[in-house]
């Protein structure tokens, strides 16, 4: 029963660190069809998170290191509380259209949330880097960083919430608006 769960770990561990790691790619890149720096800033600017450019790098970083460390299960649990702190965040940001997906709404960054906050606290399993080289933080650090971004993100939800949203000034070129913005604030 171990090894069912901690395969079931390592694929939990694969798709959500792999598919965020992709999402910080498409915000600071543009690759995976995604928007880019440029226009993932703009969206960030649009939305009250300024500067854009330095809110839609954090993001993306966030994102990648978060998905990179979640996937292989190195020093748990930080990515997976990076990730929880990116997609309060980006939960937060797409409130106003509703739960669903198909409508622009939170299901995706509060499925990503949940399945990351889950990770965070049953760990990695045996089937991760943590297991297999004998790494392990010392709680008081984990504890540091959990409050370290717990603080980034009520701050950045509170600029967000406190901030008016300006209005597109050119439609985007590459990706549809819900593209642009569902993979902005992540």
């Amino acid at each position: 029963m171990k090894a069912i769960r901690d395969l079931c770990l390592l694929i939990g561990r694969l798709v959500l660190g792999g598919y965020l790691v992709a999402h910080g790619l498409q915000k600071l890149l543009g690759t995976f069809d995604g928007p880019g720096l440029r226009a993932t800033s703009k969206g960030f600017d649009r939305m009250g998170l300024r500067p854009g450019v330095v809110m839609a790098a954090t993001a993306s970083a966030s994102e990648i290191g978060g998905g990179l460390l979640t996937a292989t299960g190195a020093w748990s649990p930080l990515g997976p509380l990076a990730l929880v702190q990116t997609m309060s965040v980006a939960s937060t940001t797409h409130r106003a259209k509703g739960p669903f997906a198909a409508k622009g709404g939170f299901e995706l960054a509060l499925t990503n949330l949940v399945a990351a906050l889950l990770l965070a606290v049953t760990g990695p399993g045996r089937l991760s880097a943590d297991h297999l080289l004998g790494l392990r933080l010392p709680r008081w650090k984990v504890w540091i960083a959990g409050l370290g971004g717990l603080s980034v993100a009520v701050t950045t939800i509170r600029m967000m919430l406190d901030a008016t949203p300006q209005p597109a000034t050119t439609p985007p070129t590459s990706a549809p608006e819900s593209d642009e913005t569902s993979h902005g604030a992540r």
